[in-house]
């Protein structure tokens, strides 16, 4: 009788959770960067794009808005595919197309390609910048996370105001002859350089149990954003026709046939595009009714500034983008002792930022007011220093208090929210306080239209200030 021996089958280690490191993080936090650099960089260089492409001012806000609502109406959709497909691959074939978009956006021979360039830049954008957070909310934990979520926010703020910055430093250069083309031009090697990182330190993760993309709600919440925004951006100057009143009045019907789709198919054990049981977790509720204030007045103040500076205050692209960087140089050595702060005073540390930011507002409106038309780096260093200081202490903790609840396997739709309330906010104030500005400009003056608009900003502001009394201590 022979003896048979049976070899055990050896048992397979289970697979190591995903990991990002310092480099896969700067990577990232680079993809991030990119989509608001760009929002904001063709602030400055209208005046330049106008004169050469002979645009007129309805054509220049399609630039501005066309590439503010792809993005956020595709944001959500974004995240669900990077859920769905990796979020790996969806951020280098977002950033690939956005660099591609921008080439073209940069060697567009006219007003109306530059416009369909930015749209489908916008549209790469929304590919990526959902999978920025989703992939650090997948591949870090503990420490680890609230210290990338806190340079992810401090790369947000930093990067709306260098963008308009770096922007007139570029239009001035006239890189090769370049002028204005430059502000997208230079986005194809970062593109480049941002693929290659990605490829080698960025790890691929995904939903475990990957959810189909709901048709209806997507289409259902397109219909209602563009709704929203189309005729905000673009009604002033088109003098306010009948068709953008008519499309402000289908907003809440369609806005309620999209909620009423989204809970029938979570109803029916269907997956919605934002699944209602995200809303029941109290953080993320809270966060995003703080983030609608304070981006809105953020959007508004750097398009509404760029305006007056230029337009009011005769200055050039460069004394206009440098008389922001005290609030840049600020912002960015306020997020570096955000992460200790938020550790020891927890969320008192939003309302302290919100009380920074409100003074730095009264500043810069007694400066224009008292030095108008005399206004410049000097004249508003406190002012932008103060309201940098406390825009840091904000947007970071409120990004970290939107997500903290958000379960791993949801990462890419809870990222996708947020960012597209952030901008569609964006987008809302430039079209609300922008209005608002330009409105009152041909009634009130230059500095009377700003030190009014700047008013309403502090509205804003310290509304974000009260409704962060009800935050908890502590953040997760």
């Amino acid at each position: 009788m022979t003896e048979t021996t049976l070899t055990p089958r050896p048992v397979r280690p289970a697979a190591a959770p995903p990991v990002l490191g310092g480099l896969g993080l700067f990577t990232v936090l680079l993809g991030a960067a990119l989509p608001l650099v760009d929002f904001f960089i063709v602030n400055v260089a209208l005046p330049a794009i106008g004169t050469d492409l002979h645009a007129s001012e309805a054509v220049l806000e399609l630039v501005v808005a066309g590439y503010g609502v792809a993005y956020a109406v595709l944001l959500v959709l974004g995240g669900r595919l990077g859920d769905l497909f990796g979020r790996r691959r969806f951020f280098l074939g977002g950033m690939a197309a956005f660099g591609v978009t921008s080439l073209a956006c940069g060697l567009a021979p006219g007003a109306w390609p530059l416009v369909a360039a930015r749209v489908a830049q916008g549209a790469a954008a929304a590919a990526m910048l959902p999978q920025v957070l989703a992939t650090i909310q997948a591949a870090t934990s503990g420490p680890r996370r609230a210290r990338a979520m806190g340079l992810y926010g401090a790369t947000a703020g930093l990067s709306m105001v260098a963008g308009q910055i770096l922007g007139g430093l570029l239009v001035a250069a006239d890189l090769a002859g370049t002028g204005w083309r430059s502000v997208f031009l230079v986005n194809v090697p970062v593109a480049a350089v941002g693929m290659v990182l990605a490829a080698r330190a960025v790890p691929e993760t995904r939903s475990q149990r990957p959810e189909p993309v709901d048709g209806p709600g997507t289409v259902l919440l397109a219909a209602a954003l563009l709704a929203l925004l189309v005729p905000l951006t673009e009604g002033r100057a088109a003098g306010w026709p009948l068709w953008t009143w008519l499309s402000l009045a289908a907003v809440p019907a369609v806005a309620a046939a999209f909620l009423a789709v989204e809970r029938r198919a979570d109803r029916r054990g269907r997956t919605p595009l934002v699944p209602p049981s995200l809303f029941a977790l109290t953080s993320l509720r809270r966060g995003l009714v703080m983030v609608l204030p304070f981006t809105i007045g953020f959007g508004g103040f750097m398009f509404v500034v760029a305006v007056a500076l230029q337009r009011g205050a005769g200055l050039g692209p460069v004394p206009a983008g440098l008389a922001l960087a005290p609030m840049a140089v600020v912002f960015f050595l306020f997020s570096l002792a955000g992460p200790r702060l938020t550790a020891r005073y927890g969320a008192r540390v939003v309302t302290a930022g919100a009380v920074l930011q409100a003074a730095g507002l009264v500043l810069l409106a007694l400066a224009a007011w008292s030095a108008w038309p005399h206004v410049g780096l000097v004249a508003l260093l406190p002012g932008s220093a103060l309201a940098g200081a406390g825009q840091a202490l904000q947007l970071p903790v409120i990004f970290r208090i939107v997500l903290s609840e958000v379960p791993p396997a949801r990462a890419g739709v809870g990222s996708g929210v947020m960012v597209t309330v952030q901008q569609s906010s964006l987008a809302l104030g430039v079209a609300t306080l922008g209005t608002l500005f330009l409105s009152l400009v041909p009634a009130l003056g230059m500095r009377e239209a700003l030190v009014a608009t700047l008013a309403v900003q502090l509205g804003g502001v310290l509304l974000t200030g009260l409704l962060s009394l009800r935050l908890p201590r502590t953040i997760g």
